[in-house]
């Protein structure tokens, strides 16, 4: 099998057992590469992600790491999530028991394709999101105001610090602290979660994927969308957001573990 690794850079640790991870599927008669930004980091050589051909990409970091490689991806690759981060709900496996899952799945695994959320600009594609979009104030403190339109009609509008736009996976990220459900990764829709609304009868909404959804923003100051924590666009004052099912889910390899009980656990830890 050949296998992509990838680390969180910022973090010598990881590093280190991303590259004796590496080491040890070599030499059990695997081919192993590198993915660039990780290899430079080690002092070896490495290949870029996009265009990359492996079977199998292995995310050494926690959920940030894990989307930043999704949204580096020009084609979604099967991903597996080594936890090395505070929570890691898109992170499956523990560091310790790494080495065995991936020699035990070197024969062949399934996925679970997860949804993502395309999204558009005044008519231009913004990118992909895996968990969420946030729109808020280029500014701190200051209020947006927000239309919902679903299939043409205005269903909601209100005024909040801001709106996260979030796909069921994300609903267990920064929609879940701000409010918002716990939601199966199997549905598909949007997650919808007003940011300290002003108004309180403004609540999360869960909007079904084959419905046309748009977010109209309208306010005296400027706002930011940013997608998965890792992508920054100006919105200006006034904007409109195409919210659509990506036609590219991610790839995230099912190792057989449910994913209530998973939440249950990782909650646990906060």
């Amino acid at each position: 099998m050949k296998f992509m690794m990838v680390s969180r850079i910022d973090n010598r640790d990881a590093l280190s057992f991303t590259e004796s991870l590496g080491t040890r599927l070599k030499e059990a008669g695997h081919r192993v590469s590198f993915e660039e930004e990780t290899a430079t980091a080690l002092g070896i050589p490495g290949i870029a992600l996009a265009g990359a051909d492996p079977d199998l990409v292995v995310i050494v970091g926690g959920d940030g790491t894990i989307l930043l490689t999704v949204q580096k991806m020009t084609r979604q690759l099967p991903v597996i999530g080594i936890n090395w981060g505070e929570v890691g709900f898109l992170a499956d496996v523990e560091a310790g028991e790494a080495g065995d899952v991936l020699l035990a799945i070197s024969d062949g695994f399934s996925v679970e394709r997860r949804m993502r959320l395309s999204f558009s600009v005044e008519g231009r594609h913004a990118g992909d999101a895996l968990n969420e979009v946030v729109v808020v104030t280029s500014r701190p403190a200051k209020m947006l105001s927000f239309g919902v339109i679903i299939d043409g009609v205005l269903s909601e509008h209100f005024r909040a610090d801001g709106l996260l736009i979030s796909t069921p996976t994300g609903s267990t990220a920064y929609a879940m602290s701000a409010g918002g459900p716990i939601v199966d990764p199997r549905i598909e829709g949007a997650l919808l979660v007003p940011l300290a609304p002003y108004m309180l009868s403004s609540r999360p909404h869960v909007i079904s994927s084959d419905r046309s959804l748009e977010i109209r923003l309208e306010s005296a100051k400027p706002a930011t969308m940013v997608i998965d924590g890792q992508k920054s666009i100006g919105l200006g004052t006034k904007a409109t957001i195409v919210v659509r099912k990506s036609r590219d889910p991610a790839l995230i390899v099912d190792i057989g573990r449910n994913f209530f009980e998973k939440v249950d656990q990782k909650l646990r830890r906060l």
